[in-house]
């Protein structure tokens, strides 16, 4: 049963991926029908701006930003240190600290696995419209097999109770018979 399990999962996962894109694709209407409201606003605000206004801004602002990364870039060179033993316990740091992380989002990742097959199933059992679990447990279901009958000697009062006392059936495996040999005339 954990195979049929296994397996079903990533099938989950795959209707939960579906049914959520499927949600998020409703939005898209809605947020064209905002874009549109908003273009012919936003289209004759870039139409009224002063290209040389702009220009300058960008100028300015790239000023800005390569005297921040010069600026960093002192204070970097500035504070490395240069024993070679501190920064190889460093590094072993940063390596295992990057090791911490990659864990930490491996059981991220799982837990959102795990959601999105759990959304999935959902959505499986919505668009059914019944409950998947009664499925599993119709096909898992296998039929008692019929109680002997007591022999046509005993009397009917007695055959309640013989029925009462007998155990539940088990199931009996029958041998299968070999399978016959083709010999060689039968092959021609």
């Amino acid at each position: 049963m954990a195979i049929i399990e296994e397996l079903r999962t990533p099938l989950y996962f795959a209707a939960g991926t579906a049914d959520l894109a499927v949600q998020q694709a409703k939005k898209v209407p809605g947020l064209i029908e905002q874009i549109a409201a908003e273009a012919p606003a936003r289209i004759d605000a870039v139409r009224k701006t002063d290209p040389k206004a702009v220009q300058d801004k960008v100028a300015d602002r790239a000023k800005e930003a390569q005297a921040t990364v010069q600026s960093k870039f002192a204070e970097v060179v500035g504070n490395l240190d240069t024993d070679l033993k501190k920064l190889g316990e460093t590094a072993q740091d940063l390596a295992l600290r990057g090791v911490g992380v990659a864990a930490e989002y491996a059981v991220k990742a799982r837990e959102k696995y795990e959601e999105v097959a759990a959304h999935g199933e959902e959505a499986v059992k919505a668009w059914r419209g019944e409950v998947a679990e009664e499925i599993t447990e119709i096909a898992v279901v296998v039929e008692p097999e019929p109680v002997a009958k007591p022999a046509a000697a005993e009397s009917k009062a007695e055959q309640p109770a013989a029925k009462a006392e007998a155990p539940k059936p088990t199931r009996k495996t029958t041998a299968r018979k070999p399978v016959a040999k083709k010999t060689a005339a039968a092959e021609k």
